[in-house]
C-alpha cells in the first residue's frame, strides 16, 4: 500500500508539469482513492483474482493496455507481473521504462559486514526518474500532495465536534521487527489523553487489530476506533484533516503524507536511508531505537530479517521522547 501512495506524488508533479497529459494509472480497486481528484488522472484495475489471473489473464491486460492507445509506459513497481506485461508488449513499440530499486546498494546498506550508511535515493526520486527517462522534465515539489477531502456524514457522526488537535495513531506494521510495544503507544495515548487537548483517532486493519484498538478507544476519553468502521475513502477523508500522524515504517504514515499531514515514524530494524520516509518529512521527524545498542540497524529494507534480540529495537525509544516530539507541533 505505502508504495502505491508514494507513487501519487511524483503522477502530481506530472501532471502540473504537463497539464494537457492524460495520465492512466493501473492499481488494484482499493486503492484507487489515492488518485481522486487528480487532473487528468483516471485508474484501470488489476483483476488478479479473476479476468488478469496468470499469464494469460495478463495476456488480456496487455491487449487492454493497447486498446487505450497509450503512447508510454511507467513501471514504478519492477515486479514479476510487469515483467510479463513488458515481454507481452514487446512488439508494439510502446516504451516500457521500469524502475531501479537499487538493490545493490540496498544490500550495501541491510549488510551486517562493511555496511555502507548513506541515504539512498527515495522511492519518490526512482518514480520521478522512470519518468524522466521516458522524456519527461519533471521535478518533485513540496507542494504536489492530494487537498484536504470533506468528511463523510458517517465520520461526522462518529466523531462528533470538538476544537481539539486531531492526531492519528498507526501502532501496527507487517513486520515485527517495526513494531513499537502496544503498551508503550497506550502509555503515549494516555499522557495525550490527560491532557484533554487532542482527540486521537486509531488505525488499522483485521480483526485482532481493530479488537485491540477498540478496547483502547472504550478506555481513553478522547480516543477513538476507526479500523472497521468507515470506507477506505472515508477513512483517508479522515487522515487528509489531522493535524499529525504517529506511525511504525507503515503504510499509515504515507497515507497522511499523501495530504502534506506531518507525520512522526517510529523505526525498528529499518532505517530511512533506504528510501521510504513519508513524502516531504524532514529527518527529524523519525525516531530511532538506541543505536549503540542495536549498531547493525538496519538489518532489512522491510523488517523482516534480523538478529536475534533486535526484535526489542524499536522499544528501546522512550515513551518521553515521542511526547516531546508531539508536543511540538
Amino acid at each position: 500500500m505505502g508504495d502505491v501512495a508514494m507513487a501519487a506524488h511524483p503522477i502530481i508533479a506530472l501532471t502540473n508539469a504537463y497539464p494537457d497529459l492524460k495520465v492512466t494509472v493501473l492499481t488494484n480497486s482499493f486503492f484507487s482513492p489515492f488518485f481522486e481528484n487528480i487532473p487528468n488522472v483516471s485508474v484501470i484495475t488489476l483483476d488478479k483474482k479473476g479476468k488478469h489471473k496468470g499469464v494469460l489473464g495478463l495476456k488480456k491486460l496487455s491487449n487492454e493496455i493497447k486498446s487505450l492507445g497509450v503512447d508510454a509506459i511507467a513501471d514504478f513497481h519492477g515486479v514479476l507481473r510487469t515483467n510479463i506485461l513488458k515481454n507481452l508488449l514487446r512488439f508494439s513499440n510502446i516504451p516500457f521504462i521500469q524502475i531501479n530499486k537499487g538493490r545493490t546498494e540496498k544490500k550495501a546498506l541491510t549488510r551486517s559486514k562493511n555496511k555502507i550508511l548513506k541515504p539512498l535515493k527515495t522511492s519518490h526520486q526512482r518514480y520521478i526518474e522512470v519518468l524522466r527517462n521516458l522524456g519527461f522534465k519533471v521535478e518533485l515539489q513540496a507542494n504536489d500532495v492530494l487537498s484536504k477531502r470533506r468528511l463523510a456524514t458517517k465520520t461526522q457522526e462518529l466523531i462528533g465536534q470538538n476544537t481539539k488537535k486531531w492526531i492519528g495513531i498507526a501502532p501496527f506494521a507487517q513486520h515485527k521487527g517495526k513494531v513499537y510495544p502496544y503498551e508503550k503507544i497506550e502509555a503515549i495515548i494516555e499522557q495525550l489523553n490527560s491532557t484533554n487537548a487532542y482527540h486521537i483517532f486509531l488505525f488499522g486493519g483485521g480483526e485482532k487489530e481493530a479488537s485491540m484498538l477498540n478496547k483502547t478507544a472504550t478506555t481513553f476519553s478522547n480516543a477513538t476506533n476507526m479500523a472497521g468502521r468507515v470506507s477506505f475513502s472515508e477513512e483517508l477523508a479522515l487522515i487528509s484533516n489531522l493535524d499529525l500522524m504517529l506511525s511504525m515504517d507503515s503504510g499509515n504514515g504515507h497515507l497522511a503524507a499523501l495530504f502534506g499531514v506531518p507525520v512522526i515514524t517510529l523505526w525498528g530494524v529499518t532505517h530511512p536511508f533506504a528510501g521510504f520516509t513519508p513524502f516531504g518529512q524532514p529527518l527529524e521527524h523519525s525516531l530511532f531505537p538506541e543505536l549503540e545498542k542495536f549498531p547493525l540497524i538496519p538489518t532489512s529494507i522491510y523488517g523482516n530479517k534480523f538478529p536475534e534480540g533486535y526484535e526489542l529495537a524499536a522499544a528501546s525509544i522512550s515513551i518521553k521522547k515521542v511526547l516531546e516530539k508531539i508536543y511540538q507541533f
